[in-house]
């Protein structure tokens, strides 16, 4: 079966490299504006299984007929064309996933529902890591208990060797991570839905292979599952993880206003703080030598057959020293993967659109992750 991948990237990258090994794809199409400087991983099967072609996703038709033939469309474009995106899918009858990153154009995508299932396609929004991963992982606690009274997740790309004073590299946009650090984030308390600070209510976290480390709020992580759930679950929240004392240095950066987004002026001259924060934070959290980790865990508490239960899932997954592909790519690329796959095979039913959290078989995704050495450790207690 043939594959389509939208963005040539990190992730739609990862995404591609995983696609080329599945025995069951024949061609992998991988689609940006130029595909002229791919990573090193990809450059043996160019040629071969994987077809780069360029393309600018606002061209409807050029669109449309890189989409001919295939069976699912893998989006990894920013987020502000997955609507568009999810609307030429499902006029070109193929299945479509990506990695959200909005929850309000999540909804428009779910407004498409009728169309898809018309189409007999079936469209997943959040196939990420957060959201994406987690938000699977918090859905099968959820289903291994008869009542849950709370839901935590935390999770966050890391360096192995961190360096002051961020203790902190770049292991996605760094426009996204600001960006999550500026906006509100959502969270579940008494059964309601409320907004809180990002970077606030810092808590420790203890890895056992990397010691403590710090939770804050940020937006994004908990998508429409905190929808789902509000008035279902007394207490839902999304922390991202750092190396202790990023947050505070981040809040004291936010609060003099130099991440804020309208123009001042600077000596004549209309300048956007944020702008001048990329421009000067960029170059020195940009390590191409570094080496990352992803850390996870989720936890959901609740009762089964009248007893409390704890239900967790942890992971700790590193950079890949054979391909060089980041863990942030292998954890956020490769979940986009397997969505695609799952879907190219006709494992997720019914047709329609659906969050991950909502229709992804959590066991099989779980199998799915540790093929490609992705574990999940889970107890329960």
């Amino acid at each position: 079966m043939k594959m389509l991948v939208l963005g040539a990237g990190l992730q739609g990258s990862a995404c591609a490299y995983d696609l080329l090994h599945q025995p069951d794809v024949t061609e992998v199409r991988l689609a940006d504006k130029a595909v002229d400087h791919l990573p090193k991983f990809l450059a043996p099967y160019v040629g071969g299984k994987l077809k780069p072609m360029t393309l600018d996703v606002t061209d409807k038709a050029a669109t449309l007929k890189a989409m001919d033939g295939v069976k699912a469309v893998m989006c990894a474009v920013p987020y502000y064309f997955n609507m568009p995106m999810t609307e030429a899918a499902i006029a070109s009858g193929a299945h479509f996933c990506d990695l959200g990153g909005n929850t309000e154009i999540v909804f428009q995508q779910k407004t498409l529902a009728a169309k898809a299932q018309a189409a007999g396609v079936t469209v997943i929004p959040d196939c990420g890591l957060a959201p994406g991963m987690v938000n699977i992982l918090a859905q099968l606690g959820i289903a291994r208990c008869d009542a849950v009274s709370s839901v935590k997740i935390f999770v966050g790309g890391l360096p192995q060797k961190p360096e002051p004073p961020l203790n902190y590299q770049v292991v996605y946009s760094l426009e996204g991570v600001l960006d999550y650090y500026t906006t509100l984030s959502w969270v579940i308390r008494d059964g309601k839905r409320h907004q809180v600070k990002a970077l606030s209510e810092i808590e420790p976290v203890v890895f056992s292979e990397l010691g403590e480390l710090e939770a804050f709020h940020t937006a994004g992580g908990l998508s429409t599952i905190g929808f789902r759930y509000e008035g279902k679950i007394p207490t839902m929240e999304y922390k991202t993880l750092r190396y202790p004392g990023h947050a505070q240095i981040m809040e004291a950066i936010r609060e003099l206003g130099l991440l804020d987004l309208g123009a001042i002026n600077v000596k004549g001259t209309q300048v956007v703080p944020r702008d001048v924060a990329i421009a000067c934070m960029a170059p020195r959290l940009n390590k191409p030598d570094g080496r990352d980790l992803v850390a996870m865990r989720v936890i959901v508490a609740g009762t089964k057959g009248g007893k409390p239960v704890t239900h967790t899932f942890e992971m700790v997954d590193r950079f890949d020293e054979k391909t060089h592909i980041t863990s942030m790519e292998r954890t956020t690329g490769f979940s986009l993967a397997i969505t695609g796959l799952l879907q190219a095979q006709g494992k997720i039913k019914p047709s329609g659109v659906h969050t991950s959290d909502e229709c992804m078989p959590g066991e099989t995704y779980v199998a799915e992750l540790a093929k490609r050495g992705i574990h999940i450790a889970q107890t329960v207690a």
